[in-house]
């Protein structure tokens, strides 16, 4: 299919980006973990009116009471093809007024950028959705095939309340879905010059979020006490805070570095990440987690009152591994934590990784390059998790793909739980021209 230039078209896909993102950040949809949430009811309502407006009707799920998922379908030209799952989240994470220079959720426009929480995480690319969705039905351009639109709950505590509810209990909604694209990706790493790399997530590290408990003997604090659980679980922290974690090189890291190395024209040494870390500017740090399991201690809870020595005391982990490093992650957390402590899980999900290839890869390259000719693509290994390992477990392949040209000094990495969030208006449009193109392709 021969794809006409942003000019040629009868609508402007990126018409109202900006204003569809600001408008979902004055949505206050905090999940704060634990069950508890904001205002996921309401904007999912939002998005419903939007889609109504230009006639696709969905569905408002709820696991809970103002847990909310919407799901819609919108016709493509070919109505026997499979059809594609677009997904996004409308919960973020919390974020602190007194740290910000703006208020989070005010979806301020200034400085060329659309500020708030969730400005990339992931309110800009459910904002590229809407737009261009909108533009081509009120254009009457249809898709080249089905596409199944679910814009999720509770993605930012693992899903229980969404994305692994929907699967559980209507599976049937994303079922005859084969492929889908959604959060982390997409988005461009300037390496040389104007030369940008974009990258497309195939995989995920898989996670366990565990809480640590450690028993000992009660007591008064003035006396000695050669069995203190505060003690026994902070040894036990300090080992895994500290532990070196090997190196291990996943398929898609591999082809994620010889692809850099194609950019850059000088060969990498996997040995030596040091020197390959400190040509990738601040997206070093997701890149870092790339390469090895982590581990972090993120929360401690011990004692009531300073001269009581407790008699439990607990922590809490966030533990990511690679795909296909599983059993190596748990052998290593267990001999960390010796004998005086215990880990139970209190969150855990599976790890991904697909190849980078087929139509689908191909129409992002080929959608990509028609708005960026300076443009290379790919893969991408995420640190974190997303939705996608809900869907996987139905048979869709998962990629993502928010396609937003970047400015060199900008600390996109930064904006993912930070203060401050913040994307440009300049990606928002670049992104929705590149979906409507990928519309067309996918």
């Amino acid at each position: 299919m021969t794809t006409p230039t942003s000019s040629d078209r009868p609508y402007k896909p990126d018409a109202e980006v900006v204003d569809l993102c600001a408008d979902l950040i004055r949505f206050d949809t905090t999940n704060y973990g634990n069950g508890k949430s904001n205002g996921e009811r309401d904007a999912a309502e939002y998005v419903a009116a939007k889609l109504d407006e230009v006639g696709i009707e969905s569905t408002i799920y709820e696991s809970e009471p103002g847990r909310s998922t919407l799901v819609a379908h919108w016709e493509g030209e070919d109505q026997s093809a499979d059809p594609l799952l677009v997904h996004g989240h409308l919960d973020v994470v919390p974020a602190d007024p007194k740290d910000w220079k703006v208020d989070p959720f005010a979806g301020e426009i200034f400085d060329g950028c659309v500020w708030g929480r969730g400005a990339v995480d992931m309110k800009d690319f459910d904002a590229m959705v809407l737009s261009v969705v909108r533009a081509r039905q009120r254009a009457g351009v249809k898709p080249r095939r089905p596409v199944r639109l679910v814009f999720t709950a509770d993605e930012e505590a693992g899903g229980l309340y969404g994305a692994q509810w929907l699967i559980n209990n209507h599976p049937e909604t994303v079922a005859d879905c084969t492929e889908g694209i959604g959060e982390v990706g997409g988005f461009s790493l300037t390496v040389k010059d104007d030369l940008r790399l974009y990258l497309i997530e195939t995989a995920e590290k898989g996670m366990n979020w565990m809480r640590l408990k450690a028993r000992g003997t009660a007591g008064h604090g003035s006396m000695i006490n050669d069995d203190n659980a505060v003690t026994n679980l902070v040894e036990a922290v300090t080992r895994i805070g500290n532990h070196q974690w090997p190196l291990r090189l996943t398929p898609t890291v591999k082809e994620f570095l010889k692809s850099l190395e194609d950019v850059l024209g000088t060969e990498l040494d996997p040995e030596d990440m040091t020197t390959t870390l400190a040509k990738l500017g601040s997206f070093s740090r997701m890149f870092g987690a790339t390469i090895r399991n982590t581990a972090n201690p993120t929360m401690l809870n011990a004692g009531y009152k300073v001269n009581v020595i407790p008699g439990d005391a607990e922590a809490h982990i966030d533990g990511r591994f690679l795909p296909g490093y599983e059993d190596e992650f748990f052998a290593t957390i267990d001999e960390l934590l010796g004998d005086k402590v215990q880990r139970e899980t209190v969150i855990e999900d599976i790890a991904l990784e697909t190849e980078f290839s087929g139509g689908l890869v191909d129409a992002m390259k080929a959608c990509l390059a028609a708005e960026d000719p300076q443009s290379r693509t790919a893969p991408l290994l995420m640190s974190g998790g997303t939705d996608a390992k809900s869907w996987s477990r139905l048979g869709v392949r998962c990629f993502g793909f928010v396609p937003l040209q970047l400015p060199p000094d900008l600390d996109f990495m930064g904006m993912f739980h930070g203060i401050d969030e913040r994307v440009p208006t300049a990606s928002l449009e670049f992104g929705s021209r590149v979906l409507d193109r990928f519309f067309d392709e996918a």
